[in-house]
């Protein structure tokens, strides 16, 4: 068989039947994804695939039933090559991300958020994420005297504007703690908020200057679990709206995608590009995403990296509407 050439449902048959170790698959082996056609799976099958250590990629159309054994849904081998690609480069996070998204899809999202906080940093400290750094070039964001964001009212609504367009409103620590400290003032009131930002980009997500400053895993938890505006916009989530225009990465995405009701410009666009560092979403995507446009394609969306363009992220459910 050609590699990556996906397994039929005779051939899955097969490996099975050979009870292969579970150390055959995922980093560090000649499999670090599988992939199979979709009518392969089966409900015994299906239990066997989501306990491997690695992404499960079916080829053709699924039924829910089948869905439930693979990681990701694709249309044929071609749209697949991309996050093969991806996966051999970083396989434990991509490991990971999958097993993360499977262990969580029924879970409240605080408990997401807790646990996606623990993964994110376990891989901080892992070899790919350490690699990425080594070779990462210094780039400190550009100085500003300006606030990072404003605050405003509009009737009972508090507008929340993200405003530092010169740093393209990466979320570094100045972000990170002034909207945190916006998002506790909209948590003792009662009425609306709205979420925008200043500038050609709602976010291009965390300041990756910033990446990887916490000495060790517990102590990069324990200051995630105090400061993560997602664990300020779970609870707010009914009552938040808010607008995108051009890039939403990251971060970025992940924080638009906890509003309630979410709009965005025609020429806006998302993207997770966690995987090339050697990380999954980490800024509370595993628990946003999900909920609006399911497990396999927040999957996809990690492990291919890809931009989504605001007409299919409509389609898909991740907008509610295109205004602007």
């Amino acid at each position: 068989m050609p590699a990556n050439e996906p397994l039929d449902r005779a051939a899955l048959d097969r490996l099975i039947a050979a009870q292969p170790p579970r150390d055959a698959f995922g980093p560090d082996t000649d499999t670090p994804a599988l992939c199979l056609a979709a009518t392969a799976i089966t409900p015994r099958t299906a239990r066997w695939l989501q306990a491997l250590p690695c992404p499960v990629i079916a080829i053709g159309a699924a039924t829910p039933a089948q869905l439930r054994g693979c990681d990701v849904n694709l249309p044929d081998l071609a749209s697949a090559r991309p996050l093969l690609a991806n996966i051999a480069g970083t396989p434990i996070a991509a490991m990971v991300l999958v097993q993360h998204l499977r262990a969580t899809q029924n879970l409240p999202r605080p408990d997401t958020l807790t646990i996606e906080s623990l993964a994110y940093a376990t891989l901080q400290q892992g070899p790919e994420f350490r690699r990425w750094q080594a070779q990462a070039p210094a780039l400190p964001p550009i100085a500003t005297a300006e606030p990072p964001l404003h605050l405003a009212h509009s009737g009972e609504t508090l507008h929340i504007t993200l405003a530092d367009p010169r740093n393209r409103n990466a979320i570094g620590t100045q972000m990170r703690d002034a909207l945190c400290e916006a998002l506790d003032l909209a948590l003792a009131t009662t009425g609306p908020v709205h979420l925008s930002a200043l500038g050609r980009s709602f976010s291009t997500g965390g300041e990756v200057s910033e990446f990887g400053q916490a000495s060790d895993p517990a102590t990069a938890h324990w200051l995630r679990s105090l400061r993560l505006p997602a664990t300020r916009l779970a609870p707010l989530s009914p009552r938040l709206s808010a607008h995108v225009q051009g890039a939403a990465i990251g971060a970025g995405a992940e924080i638009a995608a906890f509003a309630h009701r979410l709009t965005a410009t025609p020429a806006a666009w998302f993207q997770l590009p966690e995987l090339k560092y050697g990380l999954i979403p980490g800024a509370g995507g595993t628990a946003s995403l999900p909920p609006r446009i399911g497990r396999h394609r927040t999957a996809w969306m990690a492990l291919s990296m890809a931009r989504l363009p605001a007409r299919t992220a409509l389609q898909w459910g991740l907008l509610d509407a295109i205004a602007g």
